[in-house]
């Protein structure tokens, strides 16, 4: 069991969501960072859909009332303790019954995920035990946590040992917006009627990432407003995370993990999947860049980053199942 003694700014329960039921009005939702989730699932011994704490900017503070092993993924947390002695992200550490965990800020990025062995238990909702807070969908009534809460855990599956003496180099999986590597984006539905000016600026100038961002949308302020050569009448159609939308106002929202089914707005661009994780990285006054690619390109990347990624998670299962 885990009991929040303090929730932080902003953490939930989340899995990799649950797909397939878009055609009820229902959205994915799950980890807006994926990989960093698995990662963290994969170093103490759980299976890749099991459920973890996603922690957004600053991170909860726990008690682990069993003894279990824990990892730290995501944002970096130079300030996580462990019954207050420094506490080491990107492994697996042993938490002996009674310890206290608190997370503490992040330095960079947006979102943490830790996972507990055993993985947050409990019944699924369609399939998933993800909690959906715009919608208010999922377990603890679709909300964040808050303190008294008291999370289950499933059963353990690795024998008991101390800390891992090995770590993951998080770098190929957390990419700090500080590195101006740009985002890819592939055109969309409407990248033809946008103004020819307008479409060089998604290229050639920065986009900040607006106080008001979150699960559903990362809103982004340009250097200046940008233009369709044409007035142009939508529908609302399906959409999926990444989708660039251009409201009235000229400055765009990238949709993440908690977006609509549906959206009205004109569709100028679309994230490449392989960059949505980043995307779930972005915090307020992060300053973004943008890339053209093409479809190619983009299933390129992202078959390389899924063939890494499953790589990765065998051979930390190898390791763990050698006591190693």
């Amino acid at each position: 069991m885990i009991e929040v003694l303090d929730p932080g700014l902003l953490s939930s329960l989340q899995d990799l969501g649950r797909p397939g039921w878009a055609h009820l009005g229902i959205g994915r939702s799950g980890a807006a960072d994926a990989p960093a989730l698995r990662l963290a699932q994969a170093l103490v011994g759980n299976p890749a859909d099991a459920c973890g704490i996603e922690c957004t900017l600053r991170g909860p503070k726990l008690r682990i009332e069993a003894g279990a092993h824990v990892a730290l993924t995501g944002a970096p947390t130079p300030q996580a303790r462990l019954n207050g002695e420094p506490f080491s992200a990107w492994t697996s550490v042993w938490c002996p019954a009674g310890s206290e965990l608190d997370i503490g800020p992040m330095a960079a990025g947006c979102r943490s995920y830790l996972a507990i062995e055993g993985g947050i238990d409990g019944p699924p909702w369609l399939g998933s035990r993800s909690v959906d807070l715009n919608a208010g969908l999922g377990p603890l009534d679709g909300r964040a946590l808050r303190r008294g809460d008291r999370l289950p855990l499933g059963p353990r599956r690795l024998p008991e040992r101390a800390t891992s003496n090995w770590s993951l180099d998080p770098r190929p999986w957390f990419i700090d917006v500080a590195s101006h590597t740009p985002m890819r984006l592939l055109e969309s539905r409407h990248t033809a009627v946008l103004s020819e000016a307008s479409r060089d600026a998604l290229t050639q100038s920065t986009f900040q990432v607006t106080a008001d961002s979150n699960r559903v949308g990362i809103r982004l302020q340009g250097e200046q407003a940008l233009q369709l050569r044409d007035a142009t009448e939508c529908i609302s159609e399906g959409v999926v995370a990444g989708v660039m939308q251009l409201p009235p106002g000229g400055q765009p929202i990238l949709l993440a993990a908690e977006h609509p089914v549906t959206g009205g707005y004109p569709r100028i661009a679309q994230l490449a999947a392989a960059d949505l994780p980043r995307l779930g990285q972005c915090r307020p006054g992060d300053a973004l860049r943008f890339e053209w690619i093409d479809l190619q390109q983009a299933r390129h990347l992202l078959a390389a980053q899924r063939r890494s990624l499953d790589d990765l998670c065998r051979n930390i299962a190898r390791r763990l199942e050698q006591g190693t």
